[in-house]
């Protein structure tokens, strides 16, 4: 009897050997593939960083062409109407001409 125990035990030893292995085995892949995940985190973390960098430079040049097409349409405006009061003036020196 005594044999037969240490043969029973002997055997359950190598079936949990065999068990820890397997269970190894799979906590390795699952290392593996947190790892992958982590990489392609830290990957796409950078790209979120480069694209909030890209996105506040062209919130800036936003910003700047904006102001340049006010500053555009205000001259716009004063040239229209310097135009509009050299209109008059070339109206009133030409009307008293016709009269005469």
């Amino acid at each position: 009897g005594h044999e037969q125990l240490l043969k029973m035990m002997e055997e359950r030893m190598m079936d949990v050997e065999q068990k820890l292995r397997l269970v190894k085995r799979l906590l390795q892949d699952k290392v593996n593939q947190l790892k992958e995940q982590l990489s392609k985190n830290t990957k796409a973390d950078a790209m979120v960083k480069d694209l909030y960098v890209e996105n506040a430079q062209l919130l800036k040049a936003l910003e700047a062409t904006e102001q340049r097409q006010k500053s555009a349409e205000r001259k716009n405006y004063l040239l229209e109407e310097k135009i509009a009061n050299l209109n008059r003036i070339v109206r009133n020196l030409a009307s008293p001409s016709f009269g005469s």
